[in-house]
Order: C-alpha cells, then sequence, then structure tokens
C-alpha cells in the first residue's frame, strides 16, 4: 500500500473533486427557504407519480445501497496494511471517498422522501438491517483482492446510475436524470481510482495481482448489498427481488456483468502482462476465456415477470 502514499496527492487530484466546489444534494432539491418550496415539491411529485414500479423498486435498492457506506468505510479501513491515523495514505483516500460517496444516499434518500411513492419507515428499516447485517464481499482483509472488487464493483454502480438517468428522462424527469447523472460520474471517477490501483499492481506484482484477479473472478462479485432484506425476512431474501426488477429494466443485467469484465481485460491489458508464474499463467488463461464462457451461460437466463411486490412501495 506504501504505492498509494507516495501519489496520494496525484491520486487525490486526478479522481476526487474539491469539496468547496463539489455538488451537494441540495443544489437538485427543492429550497426550503424559498417561498417556492411547497410549488416544487408539488412538481417533484407529479413527475415521480409517473414513474414505473420497477424503477421506483429499482431507485429504492440503489439507494439503500448508497446509505450502507458505514459498512464500506470500516471494510476498506480494514485492509491490511492500514494505519487509519495515517494522514498521507490509504486512510486519507478512504475517508475522502467516503466523503464524496455520502452525498449520493442523502440526495436519493430526499428525493424518494419528498416523491410520495415510498413508504420511508419500510425502506429505512432496509438501509438499517443492510448496515447491521455488513456483507460478505469474499476479498478477505487482502487489498489486491479489494482493488479488483471496487474496480469492477464502482463499475456496476456507474452503470445503473447511468440507467436510471437515461430511464427518468425518457419519463420526462429531467431533475431525477440529471441527479442519477451526477451520481453516475461519482462512481466513473472512483473507478478509475481503483483500476490505476490494480494497473500500478500488476507492474510491481503481477503474479500475485493475477491470481488475486483470478480469485475473485471464481468467486464471481456479489453486489455490496447480496443481504438486502425487508423487515420479516431473512438476510438476503429482498436482494433476488431487487435484482429482477434491475433485469425487467435493464438497469443493470448478466450482460453488463460481462462487458464489465471485458473492460477490465482490455484496461488492464491482461493478454500482455509479462513476469507471471506458471500458475498465474493458468489464472490468465481463465481470465481471457471467462467472458465466453459467461455469455453462453446469459444466452439461457431467462428474467422473472413483475410477481413481487415490495414492502417500500406506498
Amino acid at each position: 500500500m506504501q504505492f498509494i502514499g507516495t501519489r496520494i496527492d496525484t491520486i487525490m487530484t486526478d479522481y476526487l473533486k474539491p469539496i468547496e466546489s463539489n455538488w451537494q444534494p441540495t443544489d437538485f432539491l427543492p429550497d426550503s427557504t424559498k417561498p417556492t418550496f411547497f410549488d416544487e415539491v408539488r412538481d417533484l411529485r407529479e413527475q415521480a407519480a409517473a414513474l414505473p414500479y420497477d424503477y421506483i423498486a429499482v431507485l429504492i435498492g440503489d439507494t439503500i445501497t448508497e446509505e450502507a457506506l458505514p459498512t464500506y468505510e470500516s471494510w476498506l479501513m480494514d485492509v491490511d496494511g492500514i494505519d487509519q491515523t495515517d494522514q498521507k495514505g490509504w486512510s486519507r483516500w478512504v475517508r475522502a471517498w467516503t466523503a464524496e460517496e455520502n452525498r449520493h444516499g442523502d440526495l436519493l434518500n430526499k428525493f424518494l422522501y419528498l416523491s410520495g411513492r415510498v413508504d420511508m419507515r419500510a425502506m429505512e428499516t432496509s438501509t438499517q438491517y443492510l448496515i447491521a447485517d455488513g456483507f460478505d464481499i469474499q476479498t478477505g482483509r487482502d487489498p489486491y483482492r479489494n482493488f479488483v472488487y471496487t474496480s469492477f464493483q464502482e463499475l456496476a454502480t456507474n452503470i445503473s446510475h447511468r440507467r436510471t438517468a437515461t430511464l427518468a428522462k425518457q419519463a420526462g424527469n429531467n431533475l431525477l436524470s440529471q441527479m442519477c447523472g451526477v451520481i453516475a460520474a461519482d462512481e466513473m471517477r472512483h473507478a478509475k481510482a481503483y483500476k490505476s490501483f490494480v494497473q500500478e499492481i500488476l507492474e510491481l506484482d503481477p503474479t500475485g495481482m493475477m491470481l488475486a484477479f483470478e480469485d475473485m473472478m471464481r468467486k464471481k462479485i456479489v453486489m455490496p448489498a447480496h443481504f438486502l432484506r425487508e423487515s420479516g425476512f431473512k438476510i438476503g431474501e429482498t436482494y433476488s427481488h431487487f435484482s429482477d426488477a434491475a433485469q425487467r429494466l435493464g438497469v443493470y443485467t448478466v450482460h453488463d456483468y460481462i462487458a464489465i469484465m471485458q473492460s477490465l481485460l482490455k484496461d488492464w491489458k491482461i493478454d500482455a502482462v509479462t513476469g507471471l508464474s506458471d500458475e498465474a499463467q493458468k489464472a490468465r488463461d481463465y481470465l481471457m476465456a471467462l467472458p465466453a464462457r459467461l455469455a453462453r451461460v446469459a444466452e439461457r437466463t431467462k428474467t422473472p415477470e413483475l410477481a413481487y411486490e415490495f414492502s417500500w412501495i406506498a
């Protein structure tokens, strides 16, 4: 992790925005200090009323995922070799990353509250459960595996928020489209940061990084909300319904999973990495063949029809 400490100023400048000039949730929401507040809320509610059921379900699931941020920060701070008192290295990045991510849940939560489409108590209960239950993304405390996961996951959230932005615009909801769009832009910047960490490790320890990449893809990348549940349900029982809604909408699908895998192979130039052990060479062979294998499985995958009622939706 020493390489991050030596480059932290560059990393912070390249992949994060200055706090004073960055967007904040109130930039997009009705201003409660103005006499036009109630008119703006009425307009927001009228536009939200036209959003499809699956769309609201996915937006709620995305919001809960974003609001489980305490889990993600504590996990990233527990990576091997981290000194949480260090103000110059990895811990500085994690705190700054957390500060940017924290706005996402705040913005979406306030929108949903004002929309009138959501049973907020049911949603808030799911959020508390998700934080309390934690998650198991199978990275352990290994930084290599964590960087593979975050690279993949930030790209996945970029796709999800970008698609919800497009669908909102198609529904005539330009405000919500802008909200999802700025969140998607944040996720892409963060993805570029984590991808750059992996790229540097591939140069320093190609065998170790290749084996970590293979291990994570054999396990499969699970989403951070994979323990999602509603009140009265067991851990993870709601996640499959949330995932089905995202598949039906085309917000995030198995084909997107494959596309992310292909993009990482290309961006990290996996086919051209040198200095690999025999074991790592076999790992690379597995990784290069994986997208085609997943594509064959995807051809046989069917998305369930709408048949589930979320407690979150009023």
